[in-house]
């Protein structure tokens, strides 16, 4: 799938990464969005579940430490017990670094999935919330150039090679 191709194509994250969940109502029941984001703002994995436990996170990590290949320098978190009992067991507690402001860039990622899912209407089921979310984060990675801190010919040229990307991870030309 492009969502695949145009992930392969994204240069390694940085070292601090940014673990967070939210509360979503798919199909009227309240679920929980995790989402693990880089400190430069891109979401490198999230994940869709009914429970809010260890367990959990614990699922989280191992998916995104398999993804990456590389476990990070720090892994910033809220205060929630459940990532400090996972990253004991995966044996990453001396990397994990927890406070109320210090998740700043994870908390600030959700507003997006909120535009969307007030676009949307809601999400209708627990498994096309997931597709859905991997798929545009993937593709919003791509395309998000912090258009506020570079000049208009920096935006320009990143805009273009975006749709580069684009072109091939879709196989599309124009």
């Amino acid at each position: 799938m492009f969502a695949q191709e145009l992930r392969d194509r994204r240069p390694r994250p940085t070292g601090r990464w940014h673990l967070d969940e939210m509360v979503v109502t798919i199909a009227g029941k309240l679920l929980w969005l995790w989402r693990a984001v880089e400190s430069e703002g891109e979401v490198l994995n999230l994940l869709v579940q009914s429970t809010r436990d260890t367990a959990t996170a614990i699922r989280l990590m191992r998916k995104l430490l398999r993804k990456r290949g590389f476990a990070p320098e720090a892994i910033v978190t809220d205060k929630l017990r459940s990532y400090g009992a996972a990253m004991r067991e995966l044996g990453l507690s001396s990397r994990h670094e927890r406070g109320q402001r210090q998740n700043n860039r994870a908390e600030n990622s959700h507003q997006p999935t909120r535009r969307r899912e007030r676009k949307m209407q809601r999400f209708k089921s627990p498994g096309s919330a997931q597709r859905f979310l991997s798929v545009h984060a993937a593709v919003h990675n791509t395309f998000d150039v912090e258009r506020h801190l570079i000049s208009r010919k920096n935006l320009k040229s990143f805009r273009a090679a975006a749709m580069n990307q684009w072109r091939s991870a879709t196989a599309t030309h124009a």
